[in-house]
């Protein structure tokens, strides 16, 4: 399969994920949150990558980069996300992490000199303009869900959402030259995930903010099952093996389509169809998208 194809199905991953995110991270908090997503992510990697014999990739001197990357995508990256999300909910935490794709593209091109050209430029610019448009007008003006509610200072939200989005352009492109080694995918992911896992859970040790709020129901455990077997078993293992097949500053313009792809689902959310703005956007994203698969 395509780079480009691998990553737009890992952020249809993201936007289906982020639904069944939202309701767990707003009861128990986002760093309770993220240590159970990520326990139930690790479990379901390293099942994987042992049944496929995936982990033989893996050596000694792929595991500092790999536990960096996870630190800072993982551990640092989703816990502000869900904290941005917590505060601002999946709409306007969504444009704020899609500015990944505008970290990516410099970073790409200081680190790695890759550089955007003709159509796949035209079609990244009108992706990334079309993302941000859905999403900034993709409100009604009567809309009155508790998603669309502030909670907390709106400048701390909007910082946790940008922090979000550059941990996770650095964390990802921080791998681009290990997954051309040859490195699997899915063993990658279990690793970052592990390692991420176990500094949430120093810090726990360290910190009574870094305490769940509320009990586990089971229905937040499914929830976040859900959302770890989603986004990140697959999500990300999608993510890592596109970024080995291709350009990682396209990988990462084409993975910010996810807050275009959750409109219909926050539709369904919301009982109420999204404002005309979100379909300008969204009609500029796929022309976008059509630009850089041509």
């Amino acid at each position: 399969m395509r780079p480009e194809a691998l990553a737009l199905l890992a952020a249809a991953c993201w936007a289906v994920s982020s639904l069944f995110s939202a309701p767990p991270a707003q009861r128990l908090g986002a760093f309770a949150f993220s240590r159970w997503r990520m326990l139930f992510a690790s479990l379901l990697l390293w099942v994987l990558a042992a049944s496929s014999g995936g982990w033989r990739t893996l050596d000694a001197s792929a595991l500092g980069w790999l536990a960096l990357s996870g630190l800072i995508g993982i551990f640092i990256g989703d816990t502000a996300l869900f904290a941005c999300m917590n505060r601002l909910g999946p709409r306007r935490s969504g444009v704020l992490f899609a500015c990944h794709a505008l970290f990516s593209g410099v970073l790409a091109w200081v680190w790695l000199g890759e550089v955007l050209w003709g159509w796949a430029l035209l079609g990244s610019v009108l992706l990334v303009a079309g993302v941000m448009l859905a999403i900034v007008w993709g409100k009604r003006s009567d809309e009155a869900h508790h998603w669309e509610q502030t909670r907390g200072r709106l400048v701390v939200g909007v910082g946790l959402g940008l922090l979000a989005a550059l941990c996770q352009s650095v964390a990802t492109l921080m791998l681009k030259p290990l997954m051309t080694t040859g490195i699997d995918a899915v063993a990658a992911s279990a690793v970052r995930m592990t390692l991420a896992l176990a500094a949430h859970g120093v810090l726990m040790l360290l910190w009574r903010g870094a305490r769940a709020q509320a009990s586990v129901r089971w229905s937040d455990a499914g929830l976040t099952f859900l959302s770890a077997a989603v986004a990140m078993a697959l999500g990300m293992t999608l993510i890592l093996k596109a970024m080995h097949l291709g350009q990682a500053g396209l990988v990462a313009v084409l993975s910010s389509v996810t807050p275009v792809l959750i409109l219909p689902l926050l539709w369904l959310a919301y009982r109420r169809r999204p404002a005309m703005g979100a379909w300008w956007g969204a009609g500029l994203a796929v022309l976008g998208t059509a630009l850089i698969l041509r």
